[in-house]
């Protein structure tokens, strides 16, 4: 554990130049590695987990990305030991990457009891096959409103990233517009490698740190096994499901999720991470032309 928060914290001038990333430095291409104020570049797959809004888990079989750079920690004010975090430079600091909700629209919006236009939307799109639902996780607010704290992920203690959210629930029936939570009403994930403190009836689970491998003659971190979990955070209900028929569909998602308040959701992180300093990419970048 020494050792991995010694590599974090090694290094920290910059060079800039124009060229190309080779070996393990490609996982980096896309952090902000020219600009002044960031010191850290992160590249991190969920390769696995699960995220359970109220009653419905989706496990994650699709691998989600999250990367981009970050400054040194603050030194005190309310965001002591947290990071400033910069976008990736192709604007892709969190991909979309689809999971398939268990049981599909007929899991999730049941006919037996819906109004009568629901019913017969919901006819159609039965008949057609359209039954399949998919969740997508999307950034809910700038990736400037990212933390992370090194401290705090290499010691297995407190709040190691802090990620504001929203799930896009997908199917013809549900329409373009259909999330659980939004830029104005984000949800917030107070991810953390060690034990959570959830309100009831949730229970305390724990993350993992992982096995730290170090790669590129040392200036290269991998985590793997790394686990982030949440089981604390609250979401909002559903809203802009089904398209004009969002005042009767969204009360029905509602229900079949059951209490979505703090206490009731679960997000399990199974991650591969990778770190690095802006001055080791550079340095790569320089010796490539």
């Amino acid at each position: 554990m020494v050792v991995l928060a010694v590599a974090f914290i090694a290094l920290s001038a910059a060079a800039s130049a124009s060229a190309k990333l080779t070996g393990v430095y490609t996982n980096f291409q896309f952090c902000p590695y020219t600009l002044t104020e960031a010191e850290r570049c992160v590249y991190s797959v969920t390769e696995g987990g699960e995220v359970a809004l109220g009653s419905k888990p989706v496990p994650i079989v699709n691998q989600v990305t999250l990367q981009g750079g970050y400054a040194a920690p603050a030194e005190e004010g309310p965001e002591t030991g947290f990071a400033k975090f910069f976008e990736a430079t192709n604007g892709v600091t969190l991909s979309k990457a689809a999971q398939p909700v268990p049981g599909g629209l007929v899991g999730l919006v049941p006919p037996e009891g819906a109004p009568p236009l629901v019913k017969a939307a919901l006819k159609l799109a039965l008949e057609n096959g359209l039954t399949g639902v998919n969740a997508t996780l999307e950034l809910a607010r700038p990736a400037s409103e990212i933390r992370i704290s090194e401290e705090h992920l290499a010691e297995g203690i407190g709040v190691a990233l802090i990620l504001p959210v929203k799930v896009h629930l997908e199917n013809p029936f549900l329409g373009s517009s259909c999330y659980i939570g939004s830029s104005s009403s984000p949800i917030i994930w107070n991810l953390t490698s060690g034990a959570t403190s959830p309100p009831g009836p949730n229970k305390s689970i724990s993350g993992s740190i992982g096995s730290p491998a170090f790669l590129e003659k040392g200036f290269v971190v991998r985590l793997d096994g790394n686990v982030l979990v949440d089981n604390a955070w609250s979401a909002p209900p559903a809203k802009g499901c089904g398209g004009l028929l969002s005042p009767l569909v969204d009360p029905i998602i509602a229900a079949q999720l059951g209490s979505t308040e703090a206490g009731h959701n679960t997000a399990i992180l199974e991650n591969t991470v990778y770190e690095t300093t802006t001055f080791a990419v550079n340095r790569n970048d320089k010796e490539n032309p």
